[in-house]
Formats: structure tokens, C-alpha cells, sequence
């Protein structure tokens, strides 16, 4: 008999939370005291991701100097929030350095990110470093043999992968909460949360810790801390930017069985930088790399002569708008009505209610039968946090509702009908797009 003892989570998640701590250089730390004018970078504070490629392009900056600039605020953002899980500052040094040495040799940058650096959600697998997604459990398992898909399109761009961020338990909450590195908090006020689950990257871009992040979002998992932490996004259609070979917690093959998708997509400090994302990432056929992506570019169209009829998504009675929401939707009404667009209140009505959206995006998360990412969460012995726990324990314990070839068609008529509500609500209306609030409320 073995008479080894196990190792336990609680030390799992010490020595985890160790190795990423020395990751940070100790020059890099903050001291108890500190004069915050040290600690303003220039380079993060002051320019945007677009103004940064044209300035490494001409050799103004190197690659060394502005990776250096994006990794010592993103230590500092660290040490504030709790905002990282991979760091990856090494890696990022020696690819700066080779950056700068191929615009030295070639006269020529690599490619159109050249130089640039960008945070990773840590769904992404990034070869020879961990995706734990925030799962005790997967702390045991060898670092990524490979790249996620967007991961080697970046790197073929000429980008610097420099850090990856935080996300809740299992990746399946709103805020983001975990065992391993704690709950991310909001960088506009600690005591308030910075929402979920690509709430890692909104601190660390609110911090300026990062020019351009990617997240990713399948029922608000973008929207949701880019709202909370004051900064901008863009939640792409499923399969405008390759989600290929990302990290999940569950059973490989269930995400997507419902035909309810997740997507990959920026987040930033500026629209011009989303902008800049989406038409470098498409612009580089990544359709080619992942069969899920699709084979549509980027298009440029000038709306400036032609008034769009934008519909205000109406108020679900199940979810009340809190007051500044309500504040925000009027002002934004305003601004559009005066730059001279048509704006269309959308009536509240049933088959097109936001709240049903929601549900069956949630349903498709939890297909599984076999509940396999609760199983892996609870292999370890680490308990679920608590937001966590109120949506799955009690289907965990009891007796779990299976979903069979019948009960997966009844969900794909439903959400067919969904679809097919807001297809007939465009036509009628006939609408550009739809303007809705990304949360119900601001940063709790």
C-alpha cells in the first residue's frame, strides 16, 4: 500500500500562486510607500496601440523598449488587482529582442503588429506555458504543447504575447472569482467587482497595463468587464475571429452541439485600436487556420452620407435596468438621434425578449450529462466559489436533466425561433442594427 499522502489543493495552489509572484522582477514591486508619479509609464499612458506600431515601424521606439514599458505596468496591475495568471515577461523580452533585430537586418517590420505587445485571456494556449483556466485540478497538467489558433495568427502579425489574464472558476461566471489567483477587482474602485469572464483583461487594459487584449464571449463574457472597468470592446459574430484550440473546462465537442457559439474578440483602450484588431486579424485570412472561422474580410463602408435605424433593444421585465443603465441608453439615444440617425424604441415583446437569449446561451454551456466540469473542479477537493455554486450544486447533486438527440432538437427549435423572431423584427423594422445596454447594471 502507498502510504503517500496526496497533495492537497491549498498547496496546488501556494506554489502556483508563488511561481507567478516570482515571476515579477523585484525592482518591479510596490513598495508600501510609493510616490505615484513613478509609476505613470509614458509609453502606456500616452499613446494607443495605432500610434505605437507607426512609431516602432520607424525605429522612433524599439520593441525592447515598449515591451519593457507594457510588462512593468502589467506588474503593477498585477499587484493591484490580481488581474494575471500567466506571466510571461522572459518569453516576451526575447521576442521584442528578435523584433528589433529583423527591422535592424531586414529594413522591413514582420507584419503589421510588429513590436506590439497583447494580453491573452487565459483561455488561450500559448506554447510551453499553463492554461489552468483557473482549475485546481489542471494545475497538474504539462504546460500547452501548442498554440491556440489566434495565437499563432498574432505571432505571425509580429505582436508580443506578454501576459495572459484571469478569469472565474472554470471560466462559467460573470465576475471572476477563482481559488488559484482570488477575484480579480475592478481598477476604478477595488471594493467593487471587475466583472467576468474576461474580467483579468479589463483591469489590466483599464490599468494600461495592456494597449489591446483579446477576450472571449459567449452570454456577456466581453462585454460585461469592458463595461465594469470603463473600457471598449467588441463582441464579433462566432467565427469572425478564430477560437480554435482554446482551453475548456468540460467535455470537448459539447460548446457548440446547440449552435450557440462562443467568440474570440478585442478589448481596449479606443475604438480606433478595435478597429485596428478586426481589420489586421481578418485582413490576415484566418479562415485558412481554423475551419469554424469564416471566410468573410474586412470591410470598409462609408456610412457617412447614409443615416442608419438603430433599434433600442426593449427593457426585459425579468431584468430591470438599473438607473445609471437607464441614464447611459438615454444619453446615447440623444447622440445619436442629433448626429442624424433614425432611432427605433423597440416595443417589449415575448419571442424576442433578451432574458431568453440568455437562458438558452446558458443551457448550451451545461449540455454535458456526465457534468464533467464539475467533476473536474471537484477532483482536486477545492470547493466551487460561491456564485459558482448557486447555479450547478444543486444539478451536481441531484438528479442532473439529460440531454438526449430529442431534448438537443426541442433546444435547436428554440433557439431557431429565437433567431428567427429577430430576423423578422429586422425586416419589419427594417434596421441596421440594435442598441442594447452590455449588463443590466454597472460593477457591483
Amino acid at each position: 500500500m502507498n502510504g503517500s499522502t496526496p497533495e492537497s489543493w491549498q498547496s496546488k495552489v501556494a506554489r502556483k500562486q508563488q511561481a507567478v509572484k516570482a515571476n515579477i522582477p523585484k525592482e518591479w514591486l510596490i513598495p508600501s510607500r510609493v510616490d505615484v508619479s513613478s509609476i505613470v509609464l509614458e509609453i502606456p499612458q500616452s499613446h494607443d496601440a495605432k500610434t505605437l506600431l507607426h512609431l516602432l515601424s520607424t525605429g522612433t521606439l524599439t520593441s525592447s523598449e515598449v515591451t519593457t514599458a507594457f510588462c512593468k505596468r502589467a506588474a503593477i496591475a498585477q499587484q493591484l488587482t490580481s488581474c494575471l495568471t500567466e506571466i510571461m515577461f522572459n518569453y516576451a523580452e526575447e521576442r521584442a529582442a528578435f523584433l528589433d533585430r529583423y527591422l535592424a537586418i531586414n529594413k522591413k517590420v514582420l507584419g503589421p503588429l510588429h513590436g506590439l505587445p497583447i494580453s491573452l485571456k487565459d483561455s488561450f494556449n500559448v506554447k510551453g506555458f499553463q492554461t489552468s483556466i483557473e482549475i485546481v485540478s489542471f494545475l497538474d497538467r504539462e504546460p500547452a504543447q501548442s498554440n491556440s489558433v489566434l495565437v499563432d495568427t498574432l505571432l505571425d502579425l509580429g505582436a508580443v504575447l506578454y501576459v495572459k489574464t484571469n478569469v472565474p472558476h472554470a471560466v462559467l461566471t460573470a465576475d471572476s472569482p477563482n481559488n488559484i489567483f482570488g477575484r480579480t477587482l475592478n481598477p476604478r474602485n477595488t471594493s467593487l467587482t471587475a466583472g467576468g469572464s474576461s474580467g483579468g483583461e479589463g483591469a489590466l487594459i483599464a490599468l494600461r497595463g495592456s494597449v489591446l487584449g483579446v477576450g472571449t464571449d459567449l452570454a456577456g463574457s466581453i462585454r460585461t468587464p469592458s463595461l465594469y472597468c470603463g473600457v471598449y470592446d467588441f463582441k464579433p459574430s462566432s467565427g469572425r475571429i478564430p477560437w480554435a484550440g482554446q482551453a475548456i473546462p468540460g467535455a470537448k465537442g459539447v460548446v457548440g452541439i446547440s449552435g450557440i457559439l462562443p467568440s474570440a474578440g478585442p478589448m481596449a483602450n479606443s475604438l480606433t485600436d478595435i478597429q485596428l484588431f478586426m481589420s489586421t486579424v481578418l485582413g490576415s485570412r484566418p479562415w485558412l487556420d481554423d475551419s469554424a472561422a469564416h471566410a468573410i474580410p474586412w470591410r470598409s463602408e462609408d456610412l457617412k452620407e447614409t443615416p442608419l435605424t438603430i433599434g433600442i433593444l426593449a427593457e426585459d421585465p425579468m431584468f430591470p435596468l438599473h438607473p445609471p443603465i437607464r441614464r447611459a441608453i438615454k444619453k446615447a439615444i440623444q447622440i445619436i438621434s442629433a448626429a442624424g440617425h433614425k432611432v427605433i424604441e423597440l416595443e417589449h415583446e415575448e419571442s424576442t425578449r433578451a432574458s431568453i437569449g440568455g437562458r438558452l446561451a446558458i443551457e448550451a454551456m451545461i449540455l454535458d450529462p456526465s457534468m464533467t466540469c464539475i467533476k473536474n473542479i471537484m477532483v482536486s477537493g477545492e470547493p466551487m466559489v460561491p456564485s459558482l455554486l448557486r447555479g450547478t450544486r444543486r444539478r451536481a447533486e441531484k438528479d442532473p436533466k439529460t440531454y438526449g438527440v430529442l431534448e438537443i432538437a426541442a433546444m435547436d427549435l428554440e433557439i431557431r425561433a429565437y433567431k428567427e423572431a429577430w430576423r423578422e423584427l429586422f425586416k419589419h423594422q427594417k434596421l441596421d442594427v440594435v442598441l442594447g445596454p452590455a449588463s443590466q447594471h454597472t460593477a457591483i
